[in-house]
């Protein structure tokens, strides 16, 4: 386990659900990734990458709702621009995308 942090701290992390509209492949990443394109309702549409493509195809990344933090810094990703981070369980070097177990709204809290 990490350094124990205070409730406050976890109260900054802004986790929301949201739907992945497009994946692309991204072959400027040093890592095989994805770059995903996730709308999270009201708070509108972000992109991101992600080394996932082990583990999931592209048309299966469409349409599935994922997690992800959404008040990260922009981050500079070769030439692309990530605005969130999404969530997954690491086992080794594999990532599962967490998601939520029944539809919800996108841009929906994650608490």
């Amino acid at each position: 386990m990490m350094s124990t942090i205070q409730f406050e701290d976890f109260t900054k992390v802004d986790l929301r659900v949201g739907t992945i509209l497009e994946v692309n492949d991204f072959p400027e990443a040093k890592n095989p990734a994805y770059q995903l394109i996730i709308d999270f309702g009201g708070l509108g549409v972000k992109k991101t990458s992600a080394q996932i493509t082990k583990l999931y195809k592209k048309e299966d990344l469409l349409n599935r709702q994922i997690v992800a933090v959404v008040n990260f810094p922009r981050k500079q990703i070769a030439k692309f621009m990530s605005e969130c981070l999404v969530l997954g369980a690491v086992n080794a070097k594999d990532v599962i995308l967490l998601n939520p177990e029944t539809k919800v709204p996108n841009g929906t809290s994650v608490s």
